[in-house]
């Protein structure tokens, strides 16, 4: 397997994708519809990757550290917008932008710069602190969670699964991403929903996090 690959690339602020895990996009822009077109008569792989501002003019500095996503749900809309479902392959380091014939962006990545097979478990702890802060900021969010689904989860998923869909900054979601480890990013996630509860509940709790 070739170190460096090309990639058409959707920089999109907030969207985080993880090996094995899934991630719905609704496709509307007219660039990312070539996109969606293009790759599903290729390769049909598409880089998720985070930009560092809002990619308006298709130029936004990038971070450097995406995920390659495998289209594996597809539903066409009657005005030419895309329903998808990507899935995560591997992390990549994004080396370089490079010419293409499209309105979209490509470029040149590292798609072996991670280690990404499947990882070892949690312990037991790490998983029950896991579902706890979880459970108490869905609690200070009044949000709805079928908690006895979100129980059966394994490890790997429940954990990617806070990360992608938590309302964390672009900055935290894309440090839970390059997390080497499954453990950095559970242990890093408690950190970061607990300080997102503490804001939710006020100036108070944040202090009390911080200490």
């Amino acid at each position: 397997m070739s170190r460096i690959n090309r990639l058409p690339i959707f920089p999109l602020p907030g969207a985080i994708l993880f090996p094995r895990s899934q991630l719905p996009l609704h496709i509307f822009e007219p660039r990312y519809r070539e996109m969606v077109r293009d790759s599903i008569d290729g390769a049909g792989r598409i880089g998720m990757i985070q930009p560092h501002r809002l990619d308006d003019d298709n130029r936004a500095p990038l971070y450097s550290v995406g995920c390659v996503g495998e289209i594996v749900g597809i539903e066409e809309l009657e005005d030419g917008r895309f329903n998808i479902v990507l899935l995560g392959i591997n992390r990549f380091r994004y080396i370089r932008d490079v010419d293409a014939d499209a309105s979209y962006r490509c470029a040149e990545v590292d798609i072996t710069a991670f280690d990404d097979e499947e990882p070892p478990a949690l312990s037991l702890a790490e998983r029950a602190e896991v579902e706890r802060e979880a459970r108490r900021l869905g609690d200070a969010m009044g949000l709805a969670v079928d908690w006895d689904a979100v129980s059966r989860l394994d490890d790997e998923m429940l954990v990617n699964a806070i990360a992608q869909v938590a309302p964390f900054d672009v900055g935290a979601k894309q440090a839970l991403l390059e997390q080497e480890r499954l453990a950095g990013r559970a242990d890093l996630l408690v950190q970061l929903m607990q300080f997102h509860r503490a804001a939710v509940n006020g100036g108070s709790e944040i202090e009390q996090t911080i200490q």
